[in-house]
């Protein structure tokens, strides 16, 4: 407890010096979270800046994310306690800036850390391409920082893995046959009020495919819109994630409704398969469950040829990040320097031909 003549010097040393003695006991899994990382990746326009928003109690307009944003919420847990702080991060781009990944999951920041994949219902042919993608260069790179933590801190990382698991009871049907995320991850589906006008079989695909995916990653899902009741649920949802509070166990798997299904609580056999034709799933040469889902999904769904789902890797190119007198001033530029390049390259051809001569 600091004194009351400490000031914020003494103060900052005491708590380095404390976090030092429980990493070097290996006891920080006593040490309780009052600080939590979540970070939100998904479809390029999807809804995830209005998420935060909503969550943050934050009445503005979202504005188009620039490759990596942060921001933070606090929340008082009782009187005179300090206040949990969550740290929201936001990967703007879509796919085309996995690289940042990285940066927001570390060492320091994994054992709090959990993931929202926001994917926009709107445009399925993307959906899967977008999902796959994301979540692959997450779970690479989460995986190589456990085993990197497990070879110091071996009871971090375990509880780390262990965590993951509890929320598949043991007793549960599926628990050998899914392969949970190795953090918390939950599944939004925005965009629900464009989604529920589309024809009823391709809403009965996009929901069991989901519903599988999140199953099989130890995931919660669930489906939003600009609807206040929706806004709620995923509050709440992300409230739990960012500040440790309960979370709410209601189900709702009915297609015809907003999909809101809590981690552990689905299973294959309500689920389905992917297809109802035995001969159609029988023609498929698939090596994982994930793979026939895959492909039986983009039966219906087919992705875009690669061409149109490249993303602009120059932000400055990115029609989204217009402003015209800063494109026209750039564009000038641009034109006054391959003018300089030009006018260089034949002065240096001239001092050839001289030299040549003499």
């Amino acid at each position: 407890m600091p004194k009351a003549s400490d000031n914020l010097w003494d103060i900052a040393q005491a708590e380095i010096q404390r976090r030092e003695n429980l990493e070097s006991k290996e006891d920080a899994e006593i040490l309780e979270i009052w600080e939590r990382s979540v970070f939100f990746i998904g479809n390029k326009n999807g809804g995830k800046t209005t998420v935060i928003l909503r969550c943050l109690d934050r009445d503005e307009p979202p504005k188009p994310t620039l490759a990596l944003e942060y921001t933070f919420g606090r929340r008082a847990k009782g009187h005179n306690t300090p206040k949990d702080i969550a740290h929201f991060w936001e990967l703007g781009g879509g796919t085309s800036l996995l690289d940042l990944i990285r940066i927001p999951i570390t060492l320091e920041s994994i054992r709090s850390f959990s993931v929202v994949l926001v994917l926009d219902l709107s445009k399925p042919n993307d959906l899967w391409p977008t999902m796959e993608n994301l979540l692959q260069v997450t779970r690479s790179h989460v995986n190589k920082l456990i085993t990197e933590l497990g070879k110091k801190h071996s009871k971090i990382a375990n509880e780390i893995k262990q965590k993951m698991w509890k929320t598949v009871q043991k007793d549960h049907p599926d628990h050998e046959l899914i392969d949970t995320f190795p953090i918390p991850l939950v599944i939004i589906g925005s965009k629900y009020d464009i989604f529920q006008d589309f024809d009823s079989e391709k809403r009965r695909v996009i929901c069991k495919t989901l519903r599988f995916v999140a199953h099989y990653y130890g995931a919660s899902l669930m489906f939003t819109s600009k609807s206040e009741a929706h806004m709620l649920k995923m509050r709440g949802l992300i409230n739990h994630l960012a500040f440790g509070l309960e979370k709410s166990k209601t189900l709702s798997a009915d297609i015809n409704k907003p999909l809101f299904i809590p981690a552990g609580l689905d299973s294959l056999s309500q689920i389905g398969s992917p297809s109802t034709s035995e001969r159609d799933i029988g023609q498929l040469h698939a090596r994982t469950p994930m793979e026939l889902w895959k492909k039986m999904y983009e039966r219906t769904f087919p992705p875009k040829n690669t061409s149109d789902l490249k993303e602009v890797k120059d932000p400055a190119k990115d029609p989204q990040y217009a402003e015209n007198e800063v494109d026209m001033m750039r564009t000038h530029k641009d034109q006054e320097l391959e003018q300089y390049t030009r006018n260089a390259s034949k002065s240096w051809k001239g001092m050839e031909l001289d030299g040549s001569m003499r």
